[in-house]
């Protein structure tokens, strides 16, 4: 019940802010407690910043944010080492990738080096700097913004960086009575102003443990590791889901049924988690990119597909 309470009074706190956004509200709590990272795409203006923002500020935690342009570099990112003219010894200058919540915002506006010098934080949760070797703190998450590739001065993050992330999420535009809504609550205050953390460290690192004891039945992991393989059959992708993408489905699936009150994972939370987790670790070959986009070719596959009986999803 308490479980159910508080993730009602997140969405409720964020709603605030960001007008009818409670789904992607679950998705980055999925995100969270599956220890993954976020990224968020859309045309500028959608709230891809205030959303993480957002986020990052119902979490008690440290948060740091960069604003990702060509000229940023990767020491900017990560840290550097310099001789300190007072003591005559080097010291260590972390970057803002030590905290629990790094809002990475337009990331593909940084140079392919500088994109990379993330590779190891999100991955290892971890940053080395001229041979020091330093853990980030517990809680992680990294929750990064992008611009459509289409726009201009950006750069494409290369498949090794979109494989390391556990969400691609599609903000979109709000409706009529959504932004009509937004409107209202903008007209003579900042809501964001508001918010407060709900969720403590402590609170979501025990979250995140306790997602580990949700059941999936070898009917479940067979569903899902044959989603996983048709990726790598279809004619229309070129490069399909790789191992690492198939626990990251696991995971992602076993945090979403826990939001869900239930201690194991049934067929529909593979379907819904599914173009969340896979859409963007394909590369679709020529014949699949004149036809479909990734996310079109993944609800293909799920169509496909034989979903096991919900008896055989069941924890018995």
């Amino acid at each position: 019940m308490e479980r159910r309470t508080k993730l009602e009074e997140l969405r409720q706190s964020i709603g605030k802010v960001l007008i009818g956004k409670d789904k992607t509200v679950d998705l980055m709590m999925v995100a969270l407690l599956a220890r993954g990272h976020v990224l968020l795409e859309d045309v500028p203006g959608t709230g891809k910043t205030m959303l993480a923002k957002s986020i990052a500020k119902s979490i008690e935690g440290t948060f740091r944010r960069i604003q990702f342009t060509p000229d940023v570099l990767p020491s900017d990112v990560t840290g550097i080492q310099y001789l300190n003219p007072k003591t005559r010894e080097f010291e260590t200058r972390y970057g803002p990738v030590v905290a629990n919540v790094l809002l990475a915002d337009e990331i593909n506006r940084a140079t392919p080096r500088t994109q990379s010098s993330l590779l190891e934080v999100m991955e290892e949760r971890q940053v080395t700097i001229d041979g020091e070797t330093v853990r980030l703190p517990n809680p992680f998450i990294v929750l990064a913004t992008q611009n459509p590739i289409e726009s201009h001065g950006t750069f494409p993050l290369p498949e090794a960086q979109m494989d390391r992330f556990l969400l691609k999420i599609n903000v979109g535009y709000p409706s009529f009575h959504q932004e009509q809504s937004m409107m209202k609550a903008y007209r003579n205050e900042e809501p964001f102003n508001s918010l407060s953390s709900i969720y403590s460290t402590d609170e979501i690192i025990q979250m995140q443990e306790s997602i580990k004891s949700v059941h999936l039945t070898e009917e479940i992991e067979s569903y899902m590791l044959s989603i996983v393989v048709e990726t790598r059959r279809s004619k229309q992708i070129e490069i399909g889901v790789s191992p690492r993408g198939t626990l990251a489905f696991m995971r992602a699936v076993q945090a979403y049924a826990w939001l869900k009150g239930r201690d194991f994972a049934n067929p529909e939370d593979v379907k819904h988690m599914a173009p969340y987790v896979l859409s963007h670790r394909l590369v679709l070959s020529m014949e699949g990119e004149l036809r479909k986009t990734p996310e079109q070719v993944i609800q293909d596959i799920l169509d496909e597909v034989e979903v096991p009986v919900e008896a055989g999803a069941v924890q018995k």
